[in-house]
């Protein structure tokens, strides 16, 4: 089905900030696996999930350069992902746990990009079902 210009446009656009997303997220923290100091101390269950997760972010920008439903779909689950982890540094945070306030701001980033991303494409899902 044929889209009309702008759609296609905000669809490959919201694509390509997903997957640029995923991609700073991979070198970052590749980087700190590797050994490079990101000046706080680093809780290293977080930096692994969040190092995997640039990869699926990365796979959630192409699904949706390709289809917007489910890219929606992709990153609903991307987000609530996030969401759950942000509660439970949360939580470890001010409990005294090993969690600095800089990986909870990052993380609070990060679900807030994925809810924005979620919301572009669940707008752009509705929009392309009624055209």
């Amino acid at each position: 089905m044929n889209h009309p210009f702008y759609l296609n446009l905000i669809r490959k656009s919201l694509a390509l900030i997903a997957v640029l997303f995923g991609v700073v997220t991979v070198f970052a923290g590749s980087r700190v696996l590797t050994g490079s100091d990101p000046g706080y101390v680093v809780f290293l269950p977080l930096l692994v999930y969040n190092t995997v997760m640039g990869f699926i972010y990365i796979g959630v920008g192409i699904v949706a350069w390709r289809n917007v439903h489910s890219g929606r779909n992709g990153a609903a689950a991307v987000f609530v992902l996030n969401l759950l982890v942000l509660a439970a540094i949360w939580l470890l945070y001010n409990s005294g746990g090993a969690v600095a306030i800089d990986s909870l701001r990052a993380m609070t980033l990060r679900t807030a990009a994925w809810l924005l991303l979620f919301i572009g494409l669940f707008w752009l899902s509705r929009r392309t079902a009624e055209t």
